[in-house]
């Protein structure tokens, strides 16, 4: 578990901030919490200990009304280079000695899939194995011209687990999927772009900016939208009954005071006051 100190920066602004006991950082700024990878002298490597970390660490910004969007980035110049490899085969079981650091990751991603407010993964740098991993289990990602992405199972002989197969699918589409999965190739920010696996590519020098800039703009937008979209988006691609997930949203957006207040401050032209929370 990570311990919280608060801080108050040189303009005056309240952050909350985690003691670095595993090499992830949470810091709070407004309304926007980051999530940092804070490994720079190993190009951001996940050790066991930080997936197992993560959901954990999530478990704050989650539950705290204040926060209305979680950055993902890495320390340095790169995202995160992927799993330690000297982690791969340290588990108990000789006949599958990936198990725990498997189960560990999965549930580290699995975790922010989960997330309930919006997340944007800032990428820098290498974003290699799991750390497209990590950057695919964000719902949307930014990147700079530095970025490099790869996913590398077929250099080491990994199965890769169903769950990161079809995040990359989803995103990129089966042909891509296998051109990244067979090869173990690395590709660059603009073909990352091009096939969908970053939503956005920005100048090294405008990228922490531009992605400032959208969290406030996610952050001034309805919660309880934003909130309904992740839920009836993960029932379509799962293939669950996206009518019976959105049902209830669509009487709470009245009853909690939504829609009301899109409405009013439309016809004032005002910006919202959206206050729901979760």
């Amino acid at each position: 578990m990570a311990r919280f100190l608060f801080a108050t920066d040189r303009h005056g602004l309240t952050q909350r901030i985690s003691v670095p006991t595993t090499d992830l950082t949470l810091t709070r700024t407004g309304h926007t919490a980051v999530l940092t990878i804070d490994r720079p002298e190993k190009r951001n490597a996940m050790t066991a200990a930080m997936w197992a970390a993560l959901p954990d660490l999530l478990a704050e910004p989650a539950a705290d009304p204040d926060v209305r969007v979680l950055v993902v980035t890495g320390a340095g110049p790169s995202f995160c280079a992927g799993a330690d490899i000297s982690d791969l085969l340290g588990g108990a079981d000789p006949a599958d000695p990936m198990a725990d650091v498997r189960r560990h990751n999965l549930a580290a991603q699995s975790a922010l899939r989960a997330f309930p407010k919006p997340t944007v993964a800032l990428i820098r740098g290498h974003c290699i194995g799991g750390g497209v991993e990590i950057a695919a289990s964000c719902d949307l990602r930014f990147a700079d011209t530095t970025a490099v992405f790869g996913v590398t199972p077929a250099k080491v002989g990994i199965v890769y687990p169903p769950v990161s197969t079809g995040a990359l699918v989803d995103l990129v589409g089966p042909a891509t999927t296998k051109y990244l999965l067979f090869s173990g190739e690395l590709i660059d920010a603009d073909t990352a772009l091009r096939t969908g696996l970053v939503d956005r590519l920005v100048d090294p020098d405008a990228l922490e900016e531009e992605v400032r800039r959208f969290a406030d703009v996610l952050a001034a937008r309805s919660g309880l939208t934003q909130r309904a979209t992740k839920e009836v988006v993960a029932a379509l691609t799962g293939g669950d009954d996206a009518e019976a997930v959105v049902a209830p949203w669509y009487r709470r957006t009245i009853a909690e005071g939504e829609l009301p207040e899109g409405v009013a401050a439309f016809a004032e032209r005002r910006p919202p006051r959206f206050r729901w929370s979760g």
